[in-house]
């Protein structure tokens, strides 16, 4: 009897059903990857997203993000006299956002990944 009422919610004000009621209290962990190298961070996200699988995990992304485009102008001319020419040069921030059940043993896979010193990790953990 207990199993058939574990997907319902009982109060008043929310006569909805809740699929799954014992994995809403589970934590989910944000994992943002940034780097300059697309290549690298699309081997990084697969590597997490194989972690995901072999453990049956439920994971969302990669999400691309948009790309963070920095330009500084530098002028050509060393002395500063002759013609106003100058050079542009730009660096490419590529983002991607990864949702996943934060499992211990789940996280501690993750953890071991070898990440190039390029690429940087933000794993943030919420309900």
């Amino acid at each position: 009897m207990q199993n058939f009422l574990k997907g319902f919610s009982l109060s008043k004000h929310s006569g909805k059903k809740i699929k799954d009621a014992g994995k809403l209290s589970a934590q989910r962990a944000r994992i943002r990857l940034s780097g300059q190298n697309t290549t690298t961070l699309a081997k990084i996200c697969d590597q997490i997203k194989k972690i995901a699988e072999r453990t049956g995990v439920r994971m969302s992304g990669p999400v691309p993000l948009p790309t963070k485009v920095i330009t500084v102008p530098v002028r050509k001319s060393p002395c500063g006299n002759g013609t106003q020419t100058f050079d542009h040069y730009e660096m490419r921030i590529h983002k991607r956002l990864i949702d996943i059940d934060a499992e211990e043993r789940t996280l501690k896979q993750i953890m071991r990944v070898k990440i190039p010193e390029d690429i940087h990790v933000e794993i943030e953990l919420s309900r």
